[in-house]
């Protein structure tokens, strides 16, 4: 199968456009920087540019495909709203658009559980209806419009699929794992309440082969949204600890109400968005909220549906994990 993946530069899109080319499909990627991936053939362009635009990239990369995993997306806490709409919303729109004019018959749009999420625990739920006026922050809300866009195309002959892959991560992770060491590496990272919280995550190759599945199976699966995730949920302390453990840095030894951290979330946004800062803010109420409430997830339908389960352990990708930051002499 003629494979387009979109966002292969980033540190899942990358994993999935290896996954898929391995397993012997010809995969063409779209992004505005080289991929890296060995075997794939990379075109340059931003999905924010019309598809019928001359020399935009996104036509070209799309003729002659069969199939487009669509990964590209602005991931942020912070940022300018009319950025997130034009990527994630308005970019969806013109990759789905430019798909089904190619003629492309398998379409799978990877989202995120937050397009779901309200603030409150989620336990053992599936793949709740994203809701756009629910959602918490510009992310979210429009990682869930561009959900619904995308399934709103479903058709007999354009089978659309969305996939929600959870806090991916695994080495090599810059947005999850690095900040997250950085953090713990010079005594900033402290645990939200009791850090008792059950959370599912999901370990890069588990997530990339998970999207591969959702590709075979998008024809018969076509019109659903699936939550992914390694079906692992731990304590969001000892998630912390192996991560920190693995990487040689210390575990969170302090701990910030839930409560505090919220209202201190709400406060660093409005100041980040009056003089946003070079990086990530330290704190935002979404991730306050993600870090002190339950989010695990029921994976029955998931691993029935798409015929997957995952290939990699939490503890084998902690392990993973420790010989990426300490390589065997």
């Amino acid at each position: 199968m003629r494979v387009l993946v979109t966002g292969a530069s980033g540190f899942l899109g990358r994993a999935v456009a290896a996954r898929i080319s391995a397993a012997g499909h010809e995969v063409r990627t779209f992004q505005r920087r080289p991929s890296g991936v060995p075997g794939v053939e990379d075109v340059h362009g931003s999905i924010t540019t019309p598809a019928d635009t001359p020399y935009a990239g996104l036509a070209y990369a799309v003729n002659g495909m069969q199939a487009v995993v669509h990964l590209a997306a602005k991931v942020s806490l912070t940022g300018n709203p009319a950025d997130f709409e034009a990527v994630n919303v308005g970019g969806t729109r013109t990759v789905v658009q430019a798909a089904a004019d190619a003629g492309v018959v398998r379409f799978v749009y990877v989202s995120s559980p937050s397009v779901a999420h309200a603030g409150r625990s989620i336990m053992g739920s599936d793949a709740l209806p994203a809701a756009p006026g629910q959602a918490r922050g510009d992310y979210a809300r429009t990682k869930a419009r561009a959900e619904l866009l995308a399934l709103a195309a479903d058709a007999p002959e354009f089978s659309v699929v969305a996939v929600r892959p959870h806090l991916v991560w695994g080495p090599g992770d810059t947005q999850l794992i690095d900040r997250i060491v950085d953090r713990a590496r010079h005594g900033r990272l402290p645990l939200l309440g009791h850090g008792a919280a059950l959370i599912d995550t999901t370990y890069v190759d588990n997530a990339a082969s998970a999207i591969h599945a959702a590709l075979d199976a998008a024809e018969r699966v076509h019109g659903q949204s699936y939550v992914i995730t390694n079906g692992e949920p731990r304590p969001i302390a000892e998630l912390l600890a192996g991560i920190c453990g693995a990487a040689d840095v210390p575990a969170p030894a302090w701990r910030v109400p839930a409560s505090a951290a919220r209202a201190a979330g709400s406060l660093i946004e409005a100041i980040w968005r009056a003089r946003p800062g070079t990086d990530e803010p330290p704190m935002t109420r979404f991730l306050a909220e993600q870090l002190s409430t339950a989010h695990w997830f029921d994976q029955r339908r998931t691993r029935a549906d798409l015929a997957w389960t995952p290939e990699v352990s939490l503890d084998e990708g902690f392990a993973r994990l420790a010989a990426h930051y300490r390589p065997a002499p």
